[in-house]
């Protein structure tokens, strides 16, 4: 099918609805749901997981399966009804005129057919290209998304590429035949910061060479800021304000969107001064949705006469024709005074250390042939001399990218790993080279894990009661069933489930659900340490804040010291006492928060913080892309692990970066950076993020 031309709006959704059926019958999953995408601009769509913005999304690929189907509304592209096209037509329309690219890149990628070949085939099946004309394409597209050496990738599979190459592959393989509607679907959840930078630098330099409209679906609102002309905010199935984004980000106008941006840790939260409000209540099932607004229940300012009586229609604001809202009370509320939290929090007293670790380093050797178990020894060098203190009540967060040796570190102090050189000592005792299978049961409950996947680490079969009563047993905490059991009820309360949720099976709880059992467990033997390993990373930003108060308030209750591993710098801004940098397995920054956060930056620390998304209009931050992926633990570069990516390598003479190792540098009140970069060059850096005039 050829593309035709066409001057209207690219994407034109009215009045949608989206069902599923099910033996239980219909569950709609979307609801007179209508956004216009305009030719050559971003459409952001955000909200909650299962908010139905995938749906939306398959439903414009009229790819719902067996169970779903369009019952309502219109889909027109470039003035075109979808609904009505039959399956050649659409056909020819996927991956030629409407491209998708998905969260997870393997999702898209043959594992057994190289690189090339699976680009090659989107302009000889569409286009019905030659050979070589399709393979100059796919090199022009793998140079377009910057990816070196494109001969390469191009006679790679997919697994001989990291998270960010294969994402940049399924990136060149949906703009092969120019599409004009490219739809992103949560396109760098799964990457790290700067990767992601990069992803969004790329997508949005490809969107204007390409004239490409975007329908980009995201929870992550910094992201949308970034990307994105306007904005589609959903909840439960519904669009609930839409508008140019910059409006709707300064002048919110629905109590959700609201509640979404108080749930977020700008710059300027502090976890005592200002800590985050959260969002009361819990996403309403699509079986189980209220009468009136959806998002009664949990709104502060609903009204039962007003709001719960009838459907809420959406309605243009009175004074702005191209900003919307499904809020019957717009012109009731005081938009100008939100709720804020409760109470100030008093700041904890940080105590005497409790965890002090000493040069610690882990090595792994592997085969050069791994798979088969063959060829010379190679060492991968995890961990290199990490050395630390953390203290009683003391958050100290432990950041960088995938591959840095954060959990690797974690796996140490947990006794999951031996270290190979270096000391651990918690509470008096060295842990380093005790294997927790050796250790006793009180250094097993003194230090606990809170998992990045809670469904990973809970039995599917077992109850969450149970599960936590076992707990209790392996700690020897209780005299009694009786005693565990009440024991166990408390830790329910604690963590703020509901006491009926012992008997539930963790298929019928949430991710936030889960991952406040997951805690629940991990403080059942009165844990001294808890090492919370991207404890929130999977979760929405509303269930985000509330798990991180409840990880607050039970560090102030127990005196817990916490090493919170996290790549989400807003997150570690808000929650952290302390942070330390890590990259390559070295430790490059160490400080407390405010100190790593401001200038002098190592330039690592800088290129995260130029990455980390703000939703903030007020905010500009310094514009730092890093080249290239983080080398292989396997083959490091010599002198400083970051110089093949640093973008201040040339302010140093003598190639003495390339060289040596850099030692660490004490700058002022114990603030210490790794890098060969002058005092007077480091004074003068500017801070990357700041309050635009």
């Amino acid at each position: 099918m050829q593309q035709w031309d066409y001057d209207g709006p690219i994407l034109e959704i009215d009045n949608l609805s989206i069902s599923f059926f099910t033996r239980l019958g219909e569950i709609p999953a979307v609801m007179d749901f209508s956004c216009v995408v305009e030719q050559g601009q971003a459409m952001g769509l955000v909200g909650e997981s299962g908010c139905g913005k995938s749906t939306v999304a398959l439903g414009v690929m009229q790819d719902l399966g067996v169970n779903g189907k369009i019952v309502g509304g219109s889909i027109k592209f470039k003035g075109r009804e979808l609904n009505t096209m039959n399956e050649e037509e659409l056909r020819h329309l996927r991956g030629s005129e409407i491209a998708m690219i998905y969260q997870e890149p393997m999702a898209s990628l043959n594992p057994s057919m190289k690189v090339g070949k699976q680009l090659m085939e989107v302009p000889m099946i569409h286009q019905g290209s030659s050979a070589k004309a399709a393979w100059d394409l796919a090199m022009q597209v793998v140079e377009d998304v910057r990816l070196s050496d494109p001969e390469r990738i191009l006679n790679s599979y997919p697994h001989q590429l990291s998270g960010g190459q294969q994402q940049r592959i399924v990136i060149a393989m949906a703009l092969m035949s120019k599409p004009s509607l490219l739809i992103l679907d949560e396109p760098t959840t799964a990457l790290d910061v700067t990767i992601e930078a990069g992803i969004v630098d790329l997508v949005k330099g490809l969107g204007v060479k390409y004239g490409t409209s975007m329908l980009f679906i995201s929870h992550n609102l910094g992201l949308v800021l970034e990307t994105c002309n306007d904005i589609c905010v959903m909840y439960s199935g519904e669009a609930i304000e839409a508008g140019p984004i910059e409006k709707v980000f300064e002048r919110m106008r629905h109590p959700y969107t609201q509640a979404l941006f108080r749930s977020i840790p700008l710059p300027g939260a502090d976890k005592n001064a200002r800590p985050l409000v959260t969002i009361p209540g819990n996403f309403p099932l699509p079986h189980e949705r209220p009468n009136g607004c959806n998002f009664g229940p949990r709104c502060n300012y609903y009204d039962a006469q007003t709001c719960g009586q009838n459907e809420i229609p959406m309605l243009s604001l009175t004074d702005d024709h191209y900003h919307s809202s499904r809020c019957v009370r717009i012109n009731q509320i005081d938009w100008l005074n939100p709720p804020v939290a409760a109470e100030n929090r008093q700041s904890t007293q940080i105590g005497e250390v409790v965890l002090k670790v000493d040069k610690l380093q882990k090595y792994y050797e592997v085969a050069a042939s791994a798979l088969f178990g063959s060829g010379e020894k190679r060492v991968v060098k995890a961990n290199e001399s990490i050395t630390f203190e953390a203290r009683e009540s003391e958050t100290l967060a432990i950041v960088g990218e995938s591959g840095c040796g954060k959990s690797t570190l974690a796996k140490m102090l947990l006794g999951l790993e031996e270290a190979s050189a270096g000391t651990a000592n918690l509470l008096g005792k060295d842990i380093q080279s005790t294997l927790i299978h050796d250790r006793g049961v009180e250094s097993v409950s003194a230090i606990q894990m809170v998992f990045q996947n809670p469904f990973d680490t809970l039995n599917p079969s077992m109850s969450v009661g149970r599960q936590i009563v076992r707990a209790l047993e392996v700690f020897r905490v209780g005299t009694s069933e009786e005693d565990r059991e009440q024991r166990m009820l408390g830790l329910l309360d604690l963590v703020k489930l509901p006491r009926e949720f012992a008997l539930r099976k963790p298929r019928q709880l949430s991710g936030g659900q889960k991952q406040r059992v997951g805690i629940a467990r991990a403080f059942a033997g009165n844990a001294q340490v808890v090492v919370a390993d991207e404890p929130v990373s999977a979760l929405d930003v509303s269930v985000q804040a509330a798990v991180t108060d409840l990880l607050m308030e039970l560090q102030r209750k127990n005196k817990t010291t916490m090493l919170f591993i996290s790549h989400d710098l807003s997150i570690v801004r808000y929650i952290s006492d302390r942070v330390m940098v890590m990259y390559l397995g070295h430790v490059v920054e160490m400080g407390s928060t405010d100190q790593v956060f401001s200038p002098p930056y190592h330039p690592y620390t800088e290129a995260l913080l130029s990455a980390v998304p703000i939703a903030d209009t007020s905010i500009k931050r310094k514009h730092i892309v890093l080249d290239g992926d983080i080398p292989s633990a396997m083959n490091p570069p010599s002198g400083c692990p970051f110089q093949t990516r640093c973008q201040h390598k040339q302010q140093v003479a003598d190639n003495r970066c390339e060289k040596e190792l850099p030692t660490m540098k004490l700058m002022a009140d114990n603030h210490e950076l790794r890098c060969h970069l002058s005092d007077d060059f480091l004074g003068a850096m500017i801070p990357v993020i700041q309050l635009a005039n």
